[in-house]
């Protein structure tokens, strides 16, 4: 690969550069990312983020680290989440969701736990819960999609609350999920080695939108991936999306089209959730205006 390829990549690890979070009792709750920066592009994680109300979380299910998520306590959802995608070994497991100990008891378990009823009341205060997507029109909007994970645990996993936000149907069911879709083919097609993908969200910037008072909407999702190693025949329309790429998706059809255009002609079932594809660095320029 060229010096420019590998420059672009390395740009795109940095994206968004964070200042670590020193002093927060913080899967696995800790001060950073030290116990699973494998999933981030040459171990390092995003920065640039303010670090306030911000906590690390090393995703743990039976006993191993399977992704890495950027979590905030009063939103109760997760800003990003950072991941490996492999080609899963089998089919979508069934949907049994699961909290983070830690973040309710600072001396829990570190991994992962389906949820008991009744739900622990430091639980609930601490983080969503099942009862806080009922009757919301939203549905539970995988991050880290159990479409890009390769073995049973790693798909059981991302069924996490931890790993989820408040997603229209429209665009989880429609272009979000084409998207999620297109980055597995290009994957499976023109990558020789790992792909690295970090997928989040952006809040509204005037005012926040809420489900049951407790879990913030986003407006937006954005996912990147960097795949460093790539066959080098690539058709020449698929250079652009070599070695890196990012995306934008609408999660409020009614938001202005500053950063995603309208597709009038869509079907009504999904037309407004449109996603645009673009560069790294364009994404990392509309970051940058809307989380500071």
């Amino acid at each position: 690969m060229s010096h420019k390829k590998m420059l672009q990549c390395s740009m795109g690890a940095l994206l968004l550069l964070l200042p670590w979070f020193g002093g927060l009792v913080l899967g696995e709750i800790s001060k950073d990312f030290s116990q699973c920066l494998d999933f981030f592009y040459k171990e390092t994680p995003p920065a640039g983020i303010p670090a306030e109300g911000y906590q690390p979380i090393c995703q743990r299910y039976q006993n191993q680290y399977r992704f890495a998520s950027l979590y905030h306590r009063e939103h109760r959802s997760p800003l990003y989440s950072a991941y490996i995608l492999s080609p899963p070994d089998g089919k979508r497991p069934k949907s049994t969701w699961m909290f983070e100990p830690q973040l309710a008891f600072s001396s829990a378990s570190s991994e992962m736990q389906i949820f008991h009823i009744p739900v622990d009341q430091n639980v609930i205060e601490s983080q969503a819960v099942n009862e806080d997507y009922k009757n919301s029109n939203f549905t539970k909007g995988h991050l880290n999609p159990s479409l890009h994970q390769k073995t049973k645990q790693d798909r059981k996993a991302t069924f996490t609350l931890t790993n989820i936000v408040p997603q229209k149907k429209g665009s989880n069911a429609g272009p979000w999920n084409d998207l999620e879709r297109k980055v597995f083919g290009k994957f499976k097609a023109f990558c020789n080695g790992t792909m690295h993908v970090i997928t989040g969200v952006m809040p509204y910037e005037s005012e926040s939108h809420w489900i049951n008072n407790r879990v913030s909407v986003p407006e937006y999702m954005w996912s990147a991936y960097c795949c460093p190693s790539f066959r080098s025949d690539l058709p020449e329309q698929e250079k652009p999306f070599f070695p890196t790429y990012a995306a934008v998706g609408r999660n409020d059809r009614n938001s202005g089209e500053e950063f995603v255009p309208v597709n009038v002609k869509a079907k009504p079932s999904v037309k407004g959730y449109d996603v645009r594809r673009m560069s790294l660095q364009e994404l990392e320029d509309i970051l940058s205006k809307r989380l500071n």
